[in-house]
């Protein structure tokens, strides 16, 4: 398997797809295969890709923060899921938002828009917010999933209404700290070649090392529900790990397993694309998770290159991270994941 992996993530490094690539494949608790190639950029200082190297996670910011957060909380009782966001958020009430919960903040079906380009009139996170609050549904909740950043810009301010923490402290408290997760932050502090850079940017005049590539993230400071975290191979092993073990990590619950359980459930039946409670999950439609793996498997994608996706029947996870934006948003991830996992599913049929 380790090298027909190595082959298939070097084409895709050659045709450049994507400068880098770790990718790590763990199956019943085993490592199967654990390989950095390529290199962090293409520029002069360039170096080559480990395990160490910290990447903008992206959209796994909303799996590895945002929905750890929210299911604490339902734990101890501050929230659940079939709260409504107007409890937490003053005035989001209004203009058809009255009845939203955060049970569809969570599975991108509450009716919020999909995106909006804040950056361009470079919006603080207290100004996106507002803006939020004064939008109006584009569709009925519970009726479609529209994958949306706006509901997790919402979770992140019902997190700290209830905390009266800041989010990045409250994950470095209760998530990274406990999980020895030490490399994994907001707004990282480390050597240039320590990281593996994202878009070429005009503003910047040069590529992104270590702010993140999010766009709007960037206006709002650097941290957000959707968007901002960074991290390394090293470090998501641990928390897929805890994810393995039904949320314990060395004999701490981290998440609490009733829970967890739960949020891997298909909550959106009246859609091709199947999401449980922040999960991207295997549907009928479309998927990065591919044709093989089981029906049961769930984990999140990033849009700089980041994923990760567990298969409970098959015991496997696959962790991948890349940079694949260094080179622009037109290269490619959408046809690279299914083949990938598809492949991996191939190669461990034929070791049984």
């Amino acid at each position: 398997m380790r090298e027909a992996i190595r082959a298939f993530l070097q084409r895709e490094i050659d045709e450049q797809v994507t400068p880098g690539a770790v990718i790590q494949i763990r199956h019943k608790g085993k490592i199967l295969v654990d390989e950095a190639l390529g290199t962090n950029s293409l520029e002069n200082d360039k170096v080559p890709m480990t395990s160490a190297h910290v990447f903008d996670m992206a959209s796994l910011t909303k799996v590895m923060v945002t929905l750890p957060a929210i299911l604490q909380l339902c734990t101890a009782g501050e929230i659940h899921l079939h709260d409504k966001v107007a409890t937490f958020v003053d005035g989001f009430g209004n203009k058809g938002k009255e009845a939203i919960t955060i049970q569809q903040l969570l599975t991108h079906s509450s009716g919020l828009i999909a995106h909006r380009p804040y950056f361009e009139r470079r919006l603080s996170a207290q100004a996106v917010l507002e803006e939020i609050k004064r939008d109006e549904l584009t569709y009925q909740s519970d009726t479609a999933v529209v994958y949306s950043d706006l509901g997790f810009i919402l979770l992140k301010e019902i997190i700290e209404q209830v905390t009266q923490q800041p989010l990045e402290e409250y994950a470095k408290t209760h998530l990274f700290e406990p999980l020895s997760m030490q490399a994994t932050c907001f707004k990282p502090q480390v050597a240039r070649d320590k990281l593996a850079p994202t878009e070429y940017v005009e503003h910047l005049q040069g590529h992104k090392y270590g702010i993140v590539h999010d766009d709007n993230t960037e206006f709002m400071g650097g941290v957000s529900g959707h968007a901002g975290l960074f991290s390394t191979m090293e470090d998501l092993s641990r928390f897929t790990s805890m994810l393995e073990t039904e949320g314990v990590y060395n004999g701490r619950t981290i998440i609490h397993p009733q829970w967890l359980a739960l949020s891997k459930k298909n909550f959106t039946s009246y859609s091709t694309e199947s999401r449980g409670i922040g999960w991207q999950l295997k549907g009928e439609g479309s998927s990065p998770i591919g044709d093989l793996m089981s029906s049961k498997t769930y984990g999140h994608t990033g849009f700089t290159g980041t994923s990760f996706f567990i298969d409970p029947v098959n015991e496997l996870t696959v962790m991948l991270l890349t940079n694949r934006v260094y080179f622009g948003r037109t290269a490619s991830m959408i046809r690279l994941r299914p083949r990938l996992h598809n492949l991996i599913m191939t190669k461990l049929y034929e070791t049984k």
